[in-house]
């Protein structure tokens, strides 16, 4: 058993973890690895938004013609593709995409098609929605875990690699723990949101510092039969209970944003994997929902009592804490609750 933090990361604490050294978890996790050389990644949450799910040719054309932009010279290292519809009732196609140098995005992101079609007054003439949100977290900000050893979700898959066994997993702070920034750093919010309009249908909204970012997922390929009703019948209505909880009621508790989300193949059709993912205002208010919300806590207890019978089921996640700079969230045409346009 090792830590979730790798060891060139590790450094003289100032700030304790919840476990002491002699901790051992009850089952076990993983965290993805990368090389010492890498220290920084690009999550790209790119998207198409449409009044109506399904029949708008509009806006497959248009997803269509943005994720051709990822091909090519310095595109992201990884792209997952999904679905969603938000509160007030819109569709989205989502493309995530990943780097694992910045320098290449930057590179990507100053192509002249990527910035042609990006700053086209086209896109605010074809009618439908676009948006793009950027995270660029340092290394020691982010941390990811793993039911299992065998299968990167998300960054992991531009990480490459995979830890032994981890210790910090399985209590209520090892999200915290798991983040090498930790060891001396509370990650404090400060600052707000700031909201810009720079043309007519385009808004820009900066981050502050210490934005938390979590993407959480589910991957149920593996199971059948009972398994497979398990999971549908008793475990996800109560996920998408609480998902839907954080979207349409978070702000109260300090989350600014949350979407549900069906992975998809290229072309739109799903497949048996989910996740959600959420920004908050802070770690601190996202452990305060895990720990003590009553929505959250009916999503650990089902998984807790329900998840022996599901042992195909994978889970992971992703959990970045954020540089204000290190934030980018720009909307084209979207109707004022999405994002983190309502927030600022």
């Amino acid at each position: 058993m090792e830590s979730s933090i790798a060891r060139h990361l590790v450094c003289p604490r100032t700030r304790t973890r919840r476990i002491d050294d002699d901790y051992a978890p009850l089952y076990p996790a993983w965290s993805a690895r990368t090389a010492e050389t890498v220290s920084q990644v690009v999550m790209g949450y790119f998207g198409v938004q449409s009044a109506n799910e399904g029949g708008n040719p509009r806006a497959d054309a248009a997803f269509n013609d943005m994720r051709s932009l990822f091909d090519g010279a310095d595109g992201p290292n990884h792209v997952d593709y999904a679905r969603f519809v938000d509160g007030a009732g819109a569709y989205h196609r989502l493309a995530i995409v990943y780097w694992s140098a910045p320098e290449a995005f930057d590179r990507w992101q100053a192509r002249r098609d990527v910035t042609g079609w990006w700053q086209s007054d086209d896109r605010l003439k074809d009618g439908v929605g676009y948006f793009r949100e950027v995270l660029k977290p340092r290394i020691e900000q982010f941390e990811t875990a793993y039911s299992t050893p065998d299968h990167l979700e998300g960054v992991g898959v531009v990480m490459g690699g995979m830890s032994d066994v981890i210790q910090e997993h399985g209590y209520w702070g090892s999200m915290r723990d798991r983040i090498p920034l930790s060891q001396t750093d509370a990650m404090s919010p400060s600052g707000a949101l700031a909201r810009q309009k720079p043309s007519e249908g385009r808004i820009v909204v900066s981050g502050h510092k210490n934005v938390a970012v979590i993407r959480s997922g589910q991957d149920w390929t593996d199971t059948a039969d009972e398994e497979r009703r398990v999971y549908l019948d008793e475990i996800e209505p109560t996920l998408r209970a609480g998902m839907e909880f954080l979207r349409d009621q978070g702000q109260a508790i300090g989350c600014y944003s949350n979407r549900y989300v069906e992975i998809t193949d290229a072309e739109g059709r799903p497949i048996d994997k989910s996740f959600g993912v959420s920004h908050w205002r802070s770690l601190a208010d996202m452990e305060r929902w895990a720990e003590s919300h009553p929505t959250h806590l009916k999503i650990f207890m089902t998984f807790v009592e329900l998840a022996q019978n599901v042992p195909s089921l994978r889970l992971y996640h992703e959990v970045s804490v954020l540089d204000a700079a290190a934030q980018t969230y720009e909307y084209i045409n979207c109707h004022p609750g999405t994002g983190l346009m309502h927030n600022a």
